[in-house]
C-alpha cells in the first residue's frame, strides 16, 4: 500500500502528507524502519507516529513492537 495516498486520505489537512516520499509503502518503511525519515521524506515525529500506527495495524501488531524496531 502506497503511504502517500493513504496519508492524504486519511489526514487530508496536513499538508506534510504531499511532501511524503511518492514511492514509499508500508513494506518498504518495516525495511527501512531504522531510518523512517528519510525514507518517507517528512522529518515530522507526527507523521512518523501515525504512519507507524498504520504498519502496526497492517501487520497486526502492536504500535509498541513497530516503535521498538525503530529505537532498536
Amino acid at each position: 500500500m502506497n503511504i502517500k495516498n493513504y496519508y492524504l486520505k486519511a489526514f487530508p489537512s496536513d499538508e506534510l502528507g504531499e511532501e511524503i516520499n511518492a514511492n514509499a509503502t508500508f513494506n518498504g518503511l518495516l525495511e527501512n524502519i531504522t531510518k523512517p525519515y528519510s525514507y518517507l521524506g517528512v522529518y515530522d515525529s507526527i507523521v512518523r507516529e501515525r504512519v507507524f500506527d498504520k504498519l502496526a495495524t497492517i501487520k497486526g501488531v502492536p504500535y509498541t513492537d513497530i516503535y521498538n524496531l525503530w529505537i532498536s
